[in-house]
């Protein structure tokens, strides 16, 4: 991923993270503003926020995602469904559901499968081309449980998965990136994504397989890898 690395490819991994309970709706434009500027592959929003991110985001090449159950992953399976065909009716194309934690280290991985499964044959009803990514918080999980969530997300059709909300205790690490990369076959797509602030991380990440990354400082990476090519 890192070979004959540019600075558009770099920019095209990044999901730029506008998240934060406090932000406002001029960080929403403020965010939209530089994920056109930069040409990054997509905006990641609160789902109040879907609709005002895609009128900014129409005419471009910058998707719209958002988070479902976010960032807790404990909402009912039915109000999963309902937030992520509210989302799509709003404008979002990618969305990161976060799977149910507890049940998870509960051992339930049937119902968890189950659940993951109906959010995305609901939704792909309704919008084919939308994709999934599963936050699993891997900071929470041990690395049994981090392969059992890869094989799960695989079963129930995901197209990524991923590590973190950020809103845990610790974010992405390199060994579980690692992990997940080869804990999921090669057409499924893995984002890292909590604590994720230097040219340095994203560079390592992606040489462990990751495709993605989540981060709310998309635009110093991408100019401290334009400076680093200068030098």
């Amino acid at each position: 991923m890192t070979q004959n690395l540019t600075a558009h490819k770099l920019a095209k991994v990044f999901d730029h993270a506008i998240l934060r309970p406090d932000q406002t709706t001029e960080d929403v434009i403020k965010g939209c503003e530089l994920a056109k500027k930069y040409d990054l592959a997509s905006v990641c929003v609160k789902p109040c926020d879907i609709k005002q991110a895609s009128e900014l985001l129409q005419g471009t090449d910058v998707m719209v995602g958002t988070v479902i159950s976010f960032p807790h992953g404990n909402s009912s399976t039915a109000a999963k469904v309902a937030e992520s065909l509210q989302a799509i009716e709003d404008g979002a194309i990618e969305l990161d559901v976060v799977l149910n934690i507890g049940h998870l280290r509960s051992g339930l991985y049937e119902q968890v499968e189950q659940e993951l499964s109906e959010i995305i044959s609901k939704s792909k009803q309704k919008k084919p081309e939308v994709s999934f990514k599963i936050i699993f918080e891997t900071a929470y999980l041990t690395n049994e449980e981090i392969v059992k969530a890869c094989q799960i997300s695989q079963a129930a059709g995901a197209h990524f998965v991923k590590t973190s909300t950020g809103f845990a205790h610790a974010g992405a690490t390199y060994e579980h990136i690692k992990l997940m990369r080869e804990s999921v076959p090669s057409n499924m797509e893995v984002k890292a994504s909590g604590g994720i602030k230097t040219l340095d991380q994203v560079l390592k990440y992606l040489e462990l397989g990751a495709t993605r990354i989540g981060s709310s400082s998309s635009d110093q990476i991408v100019d401290a890898f334009k400076s680093s090519q200068q030098a």
